[in-house]
């Protein structure tokens, strides 16, 4: 509670509340010390004037008179003569004497705090000037543990309405603000929760309709905000949708113009003269577009289309792949071969399954070529009654420990290099596409082997 803003409110107006009661309490505790003091006077006054209409009064009747007017004597200044007028044994010698009639404030207030803190009782002398013109002044001697108990009694009675007065003020300002400044304020949060978990979605942007200026401007503030951030999201993401059609496509249509190039490096050779004028042409035409389509892929990833499944001969699509990696083997002892089952049919889309074997078949055939000695790979495939499985093993030199950790991430799974890093992961994006998974089975010094999973 007193980490919210309300709570430490709560806390923070009882604190001033009570101070400000401080400040009351202390000139009120000496403006009573005076009326305490005031009051002893004035019954002194009254049982010295029953003396003096009466001056054969007896002692025991005498005393009473003291007793009640609780003081020791009394003096009273008539006629510029000092008279004692009434008169007992003190128990101990007159500690202070203070004079009423000429006290400043400041002198009441030490005088009363004084009091308050000296719990020893004390014999006081006390000088004022006499009610109703008794006398020209009155002077009194009395017994400080009353003045003390009365004054303690008054400041409890003080701090326990001064406590009540707090609390009920506090309670009132707490549920004040509580209502006109953390409910909006809740609410401007409440709306910054529902948009960061939607950012793109217009309609969590706030509506302004706070009625404290303040707050209003903030929530106007707050909707600038979102407006440009919603607007920049939707812009950001048309653009990476943009980059990552163009990157894919840029990576399947680099594959495609390598084999175009590769075709047009063997026309060169050719005897007929016509295609030895056009091949040169040809061929820098083709490194132009492959160079091109490099360029493009630093362009993001978006979500493939649908795939256009029907049935189809998985030998023919797997020939195709070997016949092409094959062209571009660099080392003659590279053996690129497959063993799928004859009339084994499957429901695939043809071009997306096509470009998943190219993958896997080329990053084999390339992590041989780094061997340098040559080596296999071989495309196996095998079905059961729930899914079919294609196998794509390689005698290479296998994937390193931080290729293997980001894998399937785009950007970061090469390990060639002038790679990308997009093949697996446009690969992983396809095979989810047919409801199937793509698995690194193993990996190590002797070769690597790929398995595709399709229902």
């Amino acid at each position: 509670m007193f980490n919210t803003l309300s709570g430490r409110f709560l806390v923070l107006t009882i604190v001033f509340v009570m101070l400000a009661e401080i400040f009351i309490f202390i000139p009120s505790i000496s403006r009573f010390r005076v009326e305490f003091l005031s009051a002893r006077i004035e019954r002194a006054q009254i049982a010295s004037l029953a003396l003096l209409a009466d001056d054969m009064l007896s002692p025991e009747l005498e005393k009473e008179l003291l007793e009640n007017a609780a003081v020791f004597n009394v003096v009273l200044r008539r006629n510029a003569t000092r008279e004692l007028v009434l008169t007992s044994k003190i128990p101990q010698p007159v500690h202070e004497t203070f004079d009423l009639r000429s006290a400043s404030t400041w002198d009441l207030i030490r005088g009363a705090l004084k009091r308050l803190a000296d719990p020893e009782p004390r014999v006081i002398r006390v000088i004022g000037q006499p009610r109703l013109g008794g006398g020209s002044l009155i002077e009194v001697t009395l017994q400080t543990q009353d003045l003390r108990s009365a004054m303690i009694n008054y400041g409890v009675r003080i701090f326990i309405l001064s406590a009540v007065i707090s609390a009920f003020t506090a309670l009132l300002l707490f549920l004040a603000v509580r209502i006109f400044m953390v409910r909006p304020i809740n609410r401007v949060i409440d709306h910054m929760k529902s948009y960061a978990l939607s950012p793109e979605d217009s309609r969590q942007i706030i509506k302004p309709h706070a009625k404290i200026s303040e707050l209003r401007e903030a929530e106007v503030a707050l909707q600038k905000m979102q407006n440009q951030l919603t607007g920049a999201l939707k812009q950001k993401r048309r653009l990476a949708q943009l980059g990552e059609a163009v990157s894919k496509l840029s990576h399947d249509l680099r594959n495609i113009l390598s084999t175009v190039q590769l075709l047009s490096d063997r026309m060169e050779n050719s005897e007929d003269p016509l295609v030895k004028k056009l091949a040169p042409k040809l061929i820098t035409s083709v490194s132009r577009a492959v160079t091109l389509t490099e360029s493009t892929l630093r362009f993001g990833k978006v979500q493939e289309p649908p795939p256009q499944i029907r049935k189809i001969d998985l030998c023919q699509i797997v020939e195709d792949v070997v016949l092409n990696e094959r062209m571009w083997a660099t080392n003659k002892n590279t053996i690129v071969s497959s063993s799928i089952p004859k009339d084994m049919n499957v429901r695939v889309d043809p071009d997306q399954l096509h470009r998943v074997l190219s993958n896997l078949v080329r990053n084999a055939r390339q992590a041989i070529d780094l061997r340098g000695t040559g080596g296999t790979i071989n495309v196996t495939a095998s079905e059961d009654l729930e899914q079919w499985l294609i196998d794509v093993v390689d005698t290479g030199l296998g994937l390193p420990e931080e290729a293997r950790a980001h894998l399937f991430e785009p950007f970061r799974g090469s390990v060639r290099k002038g790679g990308v890093g997009l093949g697996l992961s446009i690969s992983q994006e396809l095979v989810r596409g047919h409801g199937g998974k793509i698995y690194l089975v193993w990996s190590n010094q002797n070769g690597t082997k790929f398995q595709i999973k399709l229902p």
